[in-house]
């Protein structure tokens, strides 16, 4: 199955130099977290100045430009692959630039939910690809960088078949 794209994505990989940009925007999410972390690899916009802050503006994930901005890193990934016969596995590398991030990563004990997006720099609210349910499997820290691993389960791995509707598993259902 191929995935659809926008004409102008399309246009961007077939031109020979083009001046479109592909961003990559992140969704972290936890239950330790006060609010999600929205990161992208795109300094689009500057969002304040003191701290000097870059950002995405995308309506992704329901966030809005003037609350929910995407923080710029300075980052690269492998986006999760389309094979039938694996689970979505991507990585992230992020540089290691603030200690407050290996802070953060090493402060879960349960593993953090990943959701990825692939937008155009100049239409950021429309979505080319996406990847969500991912979860952070395993975290490398070194001086210079931080690799995040991310999978899903895979789906030979859900119970077949599935559980009955059993008055003792779903009492619910019979009353």
């Amino acid at each position: 199955m191929s995935r659809r794209l926008s004409l102008n994505a399309r246009l961007a990989h077939e031109s020979e130099y083009s001046g479109e940009i592909e961003v990559v925007l992140f969704l972290i999410e936890h239950p330790d977290l006060e609010a999600p972390i929205r990161l992208s690899t795109d300094n689009a916009v500057r969002f304040s100045v003191d701290p000097e802050i870059y950002c995405t503006l995308s309506t992704w994930k329901g966030a809005s430009h003037a609350n929910d901005p995407w923080l710029w890193i300075i980052a690269s990934a492998v986006l999760p692959g389309d094979a039938e016969d694996a689970p979505a596995q991507a990585t992230l590398v992020l540089e290691n630039l603030d200690a407050g991030m290996v802070e953060i990563i090493r402060s879960f004990t349960t593993p953090a939910t990943v959701s990825m997006a692939v937008v155009m720099a100049d239409s950021p609210d429309h979505v080319e690809a996406e990847w969500s349910g991912l979860q952070i499997v395993s975290a490398e820290i070194t001086g210079g960088e931080i690799v995040l691993a991310l999978s899903r389960d895979e789906i030979e791995l859900e119970p077949f078949p599935s559980g009955r509707l059993i008055k003792n598993r779903f009492p619910g259902l019979h009353l």
